[in-house]
């Protein structure tokens, strides 16, 4: 055999190959040999599409990338037309497979405003949605510790969990030495980091100190408060969240300017003045702020969908999927009630929607110059509040990177690459790669042509002059263990179907 050839082998793990009989892939059960054939793969680093590929995953890893199209590999492949296969078999022909989606910034619910919600209505809809690991930002660790543990041993279907809890939960840390003894307090209730939002200059820098020391990285949800973008540079958060706390650091005057009865408890106030504040970031000081994160590490995850409400409400409230998927304890939170973080639309008029528009054009670009400087961006879609479902609102959250200007490869690469980065797990998380685990996505269409196949639900297109329903995440395999997209759905419906006749009943 060419040695040049037999290296390429090596690097993708295509020897030696196994002839094993070929099985029928199970939902929800983990083959100890599975073979997706025929792939186009979109690996996570930003690079095009390659393949098509036979991947093979033994267990919850990917054992070897064998490519089949190229005729010179089949002199490295042996005589003949021999194919790796497997336990199961996945015909993955036309189709194209993604990793896992990072979803960087969740929240684990089972209610919503105290109504009770089925746990696993929220675990399905983002496997339903690719996701196969989420950051939760922000959940009952007396919960979510035991769920995520259930999830790694396989005895619960969902993605995978790093669990970072609220650091003002349940009592605020008012002094540096409480600040260090909260870190050391939540790394022995075996927490995998921390979220920070209205926390003092002084608490922030020790419990950010505290926190590098035991080896917990730092989320930050910046507020109108005391910090801001200088504060995550100058201590070293892992990411910022949202966008508060960046454009602040550029305001020459410090504060955003606010009409004398503004209150920043009530929401409706809050959120209508959020609308107006990039425009007051100085242009130059703003990109001196940006170059800071770049050069202290400090990654940005925006959860641009989140806020798309607040400039076109009527789009938020009447998204098609709601008919089939929208729990009832979602639909009565998403309501306008002050009781409810996020529910704020009492009131909003036109001119919220047109300086909200006008932000996101300046948002927009302070993600663009921040990529363009090298910084890391990541993914997450903060579901579960303003109009956003779990998994649907990450498909949207995608379409929105598109609409600020970045390619799809660049944003799968920010929903993938990039959220391993910043769990610290981009050796083994969000690639296509032999010796990386086994979490991956096949879609039926290609997501470079049309995001919109993302959607668990996918979307319609033109074939022969007809309209077809097309694309959806066909299947979600995470460690190993493949799901059914559509199945996922169906068993959402019928979780739906009866909260909803129980909600009527009451």
């Amino acid at each position: 055999m060419n040695r040049s050839l037999r290296s390429v082998a090596l690097l993708f793990g295509a020897l030696p190959l196994v002839l094993e009989a070929q099985g029928t892939v199970r939902h929800g059960q983990r083959p100890a040999r599975l073979v997706i054939r025929n792939a186009l793969v979109i690996d996570g680093t930003g690079t095009p599409a390659s393949g098509p590929w036979d991947i093979v995953i033994e267990n919850n890893r990917i054992a070897a990338m064998v490519p089949i199209a190229d005729a010179t590999m089949n002199t490295v492949l042996g005589s003949g037309p021999q194919r790796p296969t497997g336990d199961a078999i996945i015909d993955a022909a036309g189709k194209y497979v993604l990793p896992g989606f990072i979803n960087a910034h969740a929240h684990v619910q089972d209610e919503r405003g105290g109504i009770p919600m089925e746990q696993q209505y929220e675990l399905n809809l983002w496997l339903a949605s690719g996701i196969t690991s989420v950051r939760d930002v922000g959940s009952d660790t007396r919960k979510t510790i035991p769920l995520r543990e259930e999830i790694a041993a396989g005895k619960v279907a969902g993605p995978r969990i790093f669990h970072y809890p609220f650091f003002i939960a349940p009592t605020i840390p008012n002094t540096p030495a409480e600040a260090r003894a909260r870190v050391q307090e939540l790394k022995r209730a075996g927490v995998d980091g921390i979220k920070i939002v209205n926390t003092k200059r002084d608490v922030m820098e020790a419990m950010l100190d505290e926190a590098k020391k035991v080896g917990l990285r730092v989320a930050h949800h910046a507020a109108v408060e005391e910090t801001n973008a200088w504060d995550d540079i100058r201590f070293g958060s892992t990411t910022i969240e949202h966008w508060y706390g960046i454009p602040d650091a550029a305001i020459l005057d410090r504060v955003q300017s606010f009409p004398p009865d503004f209150n920043i408890t009530d929401e409706t106030h809050r959120f209508r003045y959020a609308g107006r504040l990039w425009r007051e970031a100085d242009p130059a000081r703003l990109q001196e702020v940006l170059a800071a994160m770049v050069k202290a590490n400090v990654a940005w995850v925006p959860t641009l969908d989140i806020y798309e409400a607040s400039r076109d409400l009527q789009r938020a409230q009447g998204q098609p999927w709601f008919k089939d998927y929208l729990h009832p304890a979602l639909e009565e939170f998403f309501k306008p009630n002050p009781m409810n973080h996020g529910s704020y639309f009492i009131g909003w008029t036109s001119v919220d929607e047109a300086f909200w528009k006008e932000n996101y054009q300046l948002w927009f670009k302070a993600l663009r110059d921040f990529d363009r400087m090298g910084g890391t961006i990541a993914v997450g879609d903060d579901a579960g509040f303003i109009y956003q479902l779990y998994g649907f609102g990450l498909v949207r959250e995608l379409e929105l990177k598109q609409e600020a200007g970045f390619s799809p490869l660049r944003i799968i690469q920010q929903a993938t690459a990039n959220g391993a980065k910043i769990l610290g797990r981009e050796q083994d998380l969000g690639r296509v790669r032999p010796g990386w685990l086994a979490d991956l996505i096949i879609v039926n269409g290609n997501p470079l042509a049309d995001l919109k196949v993302l959607y668990p639900t996918g979307t319609e297109s033109v074939k022969d002059g007809k309209i077809i329903s097309t694309g959806g995440v066909e299947w979600t395999i995470k460690d190993g263990i493949p799901y059914h997209g559509p199945t996922l759905l169906r068993e959402v419906k019928e979780m739906v179907t009866k909260a909803r006749s129980r909600s009527a009943k009451r």
